[in-house]
């Protein structure tokens, strides 16, 4: 049985790869948290906290095996069991040498972060992507064989970084091609302000979170306001800031499903961060750090929840591909009818 490797890194990366390898049911699927062969990048995952902000680090490893082992999923982290026929990424600024001598395909699972200065010299140098030390760089590697994006603004936006046009397909994202689902639920509190925080802190980036708070408040103009903390933040650290900078009645969630939160609100705040997606796929009013014009260009398309199952078929199309990788026509795969299986809804919780 042909076997295929599925990368995984937070809950949002696991839950997506895991739809995938659900609609695969006549291959042998294994899970690896994103891993490294670099000495010097292992060195700092396992001695110092440098790294533990990022889905390198075995916290996030710890938290992705925990949703494997739950669901009785076979783990193989550092795909040193098994020599696999197909690989499948989250992520391409770690893609170890190793592996690419195996067919692979990246998946998009989220936004990226913000092109600045430093990713433009780090692309135009050839340096390694995660010396940016964000995801700004995600997609725009070109070493993966096959790409799946969220849109035809990502498509475009990730063609104009450097990746070749024809290795990418426009299939939908898991988690974010359904999101009118998330009308439908049970979340207690409705029509108030939500702003959604983000872990920029805690991956050694400079916010001023103070500000960030009051302009907050000053945008819900006396209206009830919840906000909605990132998992990887230092929660302690946030609730004592908005507590302090934040009205009285102020609600402060550290888990919950944030796509019903999003939902039941009547306005929503971000910094950098995906779920800003579902509520501009809702018709919420929407304030975020990135351009709102180009964020709506970028949204994932709401395909009624089929990405896995368009995701799956290319997997399918390439494992079984026989010439070479340049003559994949992926168009062609996704064009056929693919085979109906039942994949049961799995949304992370953030």
């Amino acid at each position: 049985m042909q076997k295929i490797l599925f990368i995984t890194g937070s809950l949002n990366q696991t839950s997506q790869m895991h739809q995938i390898a659900t609609e695969l049911p006549e291959f042998d699927c294994w899970f690896s948290q994103l891993f490294t062969d670099n000495s010097l990048l292992n060195f700092l995952i396992n001695n110092t906290p440098l790294l533990n902000g990022t889905v390198l680090s075995n916290n996030y490893r710890s938290k992705s095996e925990k949703y494997l082992g739950m669901h009785g999923l076979q783990i193989d982290y550092g795909a040193k069991l098994n020599q696999y026929d197909l690989v499948v990424f989250c992520s391409d600024i770690i893609v170890p040498l190793r592996m690419r001598n195996t067919k692979t395909v990246w998946v998009q699972e989220g936004m990226v972060d913000k092109y600045t200065l430093l990713s433009k010299l780090v692309k135009s140098l050839d340096l390694p992507p995660f010396l940016c030390g964000n995801t700004s760089l995600n997609g725009s590697s070109n070493v993966c064989d096959v790409y799946c994006t969220a849109s035809a603004g990502y498509k475009q936006y990730f063609t104009e970084k450097g990746t070749d046009n024809k290795k990418m397909a426009v299939t939908g994202m898991p988690n974010y091609d359904n999101l009118k689902q998330f009308l439908n639920n049970d979340f207690p509190h409705r029509n108030y302000v939500m702003v959604a925080t983000t872990d920029m802190r805690e991956t050694y980036r400079f916010e001023n979170r103070p500000a960030f708070i009051k302009n907050a408040v000053k945008l819900a103009n006396g209206r009830q306001m919840l906000f909605k903390l990132h998992p990887n933040e230092d929660a302690v650290r946030a609730e004592k800031e908005i507590r302090k900078y934040a009205p009285a009645g102020t609600l402060i969630f550290k888990s919950g499903n944030t796509n019903h939160m999003i939902a039941n609100c009547c306005e929503l705040i971000t910094q950098y961060s995906t779920v800003v997606y579902t509520g501009i796929a809702l018709g919420k009013k929407v304030h975020s750090w990135f351009n709102l014009n180009d964020l709506k260009k970028l949204a994932p398309v709401q395909n009624g929840g089929v990405s896995a199952r368009k995701i799956a078929q290319i997997c399918r199309g390439y494992i079984n591909h026989k010439g070479n990788k340049e003559n994949f026509d992926i168009q062609r795969v996704l064009n056929k009818k693919a085979p109906q299986f039942f994949t049961e809804q799995l949304v992370a919780n953030y």
